[in-house]
């Protein structure tokens, strides 16, 4: 194993964090694996995940039963880590900008289109290759002036020649579900049947660019450009990759992450990263998968106490009580409803909501909304 450090852009006189990486197996050799953890840094579960798999993977190391290169991140956001307002963690946005530490990271298929164009022939294993130097060299040369910029550039610098990537985070409250690009679907549902996902939420681009989809949808991106200019040249979905929402922010226990650590490695002995004598099944899926533009999310009219009546990973039907909302002082009850029919996937954690908050989310089948699908 190797651990690098990477110091990331000091903001501030006497202050500078540094963003630490595992390396195991033998790069350039097979596949590369990238995985990280708590780029939203109140989500931990992934965090207890990543602690979990370093010791396994440090073990096949040991036995040269890695095929190919695995980079572990096992704290994504040290600039989040750190920030706490009032006793609570602010980890999911940047305070010096609000800004969302997963959106908002580039667009790497306009940013090498123009460099391989040229270039590209006949054969896909070359042209992955290109496509992957050209991103790098983009990478190299993009200057961050922040702080939160340049833990950007270091996370795709470690994983832009991944073949897959995963993200790890958590929902407030819920059961595992899978977030994926139609694209990668197709070489990742193994690892959400692996990892038991009760929700699997399918989309070609959910919108404001979070890091999984500037990694795989720069693939699909440009091969769709290159299409549109009328090049019939063969580029392959290179990289695939999935955020895993692991359960709810209180689900952080030793069981729990010793499960998805175990279906993580079944997973990559499925795929021949680690090597084993007989590759493990893949489980039966514990649900089909469904759009994301057919999740709904629910929202309160008006502010009061929050009663759940549903359960995370409970099956709805149209018209099913989720919740009411409680007004003590108008003595008011206002009902919550599903209404599409689906797996009540996640909710939030407080009980309390004023006018017009998000309340939790169903995966229906038929999608329904368009334009930006993700939350802030």
């Amino acid at each position: 194993m190797q651990r690098i450090d990477h110091p990331l852009l000091s903001p501030s006189l006497g202050s500078h964090k540094t963003l630490t990486s595992f390396h195991f197996g033998q790069p350039g050799s097979d596949q590369k694996i990238y995985i990280q953890a708590s780029l939203h840094a109140e989500e931990l579960p992934g965090m207890l995940v990543a602690h979990h798999l370093r010791p396994l993977f440090e073990a096949f190391e040991a036995a040269g039963q890695i095929h190919g290169e695995i980079v572990l991140v096992p704290v994504a956001n040290p600039i989040g880590l750190a920030q706490r307002l009032d006793h609570k963690p602010m980890g999911r946005f940047e305070l010096d900008t609000s800004e969302n530490f997963n959106r908002h990271y580039p667009d790497l298929a306009a940013a090498v289109e123009s460099v391989v164009i040229t270039q590209l022939g006949d054969n896909a294993v070359t042209n992955v290759a290109l496509v992957r130097r050209a991103m790098r060299d983009h990478l190299q040369q993009w200057t961050p002036a922040t702080e939160l910029q340049s833990l950007r550039r270091t996370l795709l610098l470690l994983a832009h020649d991944a073949d897959f990537m995963l993200d790890l985070h958590c929902d407030c409250e819920g059961v595992l579900h899978f977030y994926t690009e139609e694209a990668c679907w197709p070489q990742m549902h193994e690892l959400a049947h692996f990892l038991g996902a009760q929700a699997i939420l399918l989309a070609k681009s959910s919108g404001n660019r979070p890091i999984d989809e500037c990694l795989s949808g720069a693939w699909w991106q440009l091969a769709d450009r290159l299409k549109a200019k009328g090049l019939d040249v063969p580029l392959p979905q290179a990289c695939c990759s999935t955020t895993i929402e692991l359960r709810g922010e209180l689900d952080v226990s030793h069981a729990w992450a010793k499960q998805d650590a175990k279906a993580i490695v079944a997973w990559l002995r499925h795929k021949g990263v680690l090597a084993c004598t007989t590759p493990p099944a893949v489980p039966t899926a514990l649900c089909q998968a469904t759009p994301l533009a057919g999740s709904e999310s629910l929202h309160a009219a008006a502010p009061g106490v929050v009663v759940f009546a549903a359960e995370p990973g409970q099956t709805l039907q149209v018209g099913d009580l989720v919740a009411e909302i409680i007004d003590p002082i108008a003595n008011t009850t206002q009902r919550i409803t599903a209404g599409v029919a689906g797996v009540f996937y996640a909710r939030i954690r407080d009980r309390y909501i004023t006018a017009g908050g998000e309340l939790g989310k169903i995966a229906g089948a038929t999608a329904f909304r368009n334009g930006e699908l993700l939350g802030a």
